[in-house]
């Protein structure tokens, strides 16, 4: 780990403006994925701000019904909340999915939202990585490559990693808003589906925050009813990141809303999949997955997929 210098931040739009003076800065609360990173040497900040005495670490509910879950707030909290509960099941379910005890003890609902890939070739610093170092190349792609974690579709000739985390892919099939302040101390409410960005040409960025601009926190909107599911498709029975998760929110007239984890570069789900769920799994898959161009390692995951909600669905 290289040597870095360290501050902590008391108000989360001082954090920001501190973000933005200081070059190679990087926020730190949990630091469960960070910390990581930085001992590769795969993250080199040469300065971190500790936002974790910012006051972000409360769940309240808005005007219209839904909740406001603060920056900070601790996935094992979140996930035990008897709000969340009972009324955004699905949220409960993957945050309980993922990871370990411990790591939801520490881990936060912005670092959760923020955490990189677990592509093994980003984490291998002998192999090249366009996420790691723009223009190096994938080594994903390459011939013999092992793929069998990695995307099927929103990938790109320049990166076909995932996004690992659980509780983005229930939130997506909630319609959370991300909120946020600038350096300038504006704030922004940006949609969970616009958040995360598609690698493109340029996989090193990943979300659409602006240099300094700080997550504050996630909003849900009132609660929509029916039932809550989440199943996650894994190698191991725990602490292994999804080969394929669903988030599934069924209305009682058999309308409702998917989201898929492990396939993509951000939590993937499409209205028109949406709207073909009355029709049954393979309807869905075959809208939700239009398009997906899989290696042949990781074909399976199409299949795997669509099994996966079909599961869920007969269960009611």
């Amino acid at each position: 780990m290289r040597a870095f210098s360290y501050e902590r931040a008391s108000d989360p739009a001082a954090a920001a403006r501190r973000a933005a003076e200081v070059e190679g800065a990087r926020y730190i609360a949990g630091g469960t994925n960070l910390l990581d990173l930085m001992k590769l040497e795969i993250e080199t900040p040469v300065h971190l701000i500790d936002v974790s005495g910012t006051g972000l670490d409360e769940i309240t509910e808005t005007e219209d019904g839904g909740l406001r879950i603060g920056a900070l707030v601790k996935n094992t909290a979140l996930a035990a909340d008897q709000r969340v509960r009972r009324d955004y099941a699905v949220l409960t379910r993957a945050l309980v999915a993922g990871a370990s005890g411990q790591l939801r003890n520490k881990a936060t609902t912005a670092g959760n939202l923020l955490q990189r890939t677990r592509c093994p070739y980003f984490y291998d610093t002998a192999m090249p990585c366009n996420k790691r170092t723009p223009g190096a190349g994938c080594a994903a792609l390459s011939e013999g490559a092992f793929s069998r974690q990695l995307g099927i579709i929103g990938t790109s000739e320049a990166c076909i990693a995932t996004h690992p985390s659980d509780m983005a892919v229930a939130l997506r099939a909630l319609d959370a808003v991300v909120e946020t302040v600038t350096p300038a101390g504006d704030t922004r409410a940006i949609p969970l589906e616009d958040f995360h960005r598609l690698p493109g040409d340029t996989p090193q960025t990943e979300t659409v925050l602006e240099p300094g601009e700080l997550v504050t926190a996630v909003t849900l909107p009132a609660p929509v009813g029916g039932r809550h599911a989440y199943h996650k498709a894994r190698d191991r029975a725990s602490y292994a990141f999804a080969l394929v998760s669903v988030a599934l929110i069924r209305l009682p007239d058999g309308s409702g809303r998917v989201a898929l984890g492990g396939v993509a570069p951000k939590p993937w789900r499409r209205a028109e999949a949406d709207a073909e769920l009355p029709n049954g799994a393979r309807a869905v898959m075959a809208r939700l997955l239009e398009g997906a161009r899989p290696t042949e390692e990781n074909a399976f995951k199409i299949t795997l997929a669509e099994r996966t909600l079909a599961a869920m669905l007969a269960e009611g």
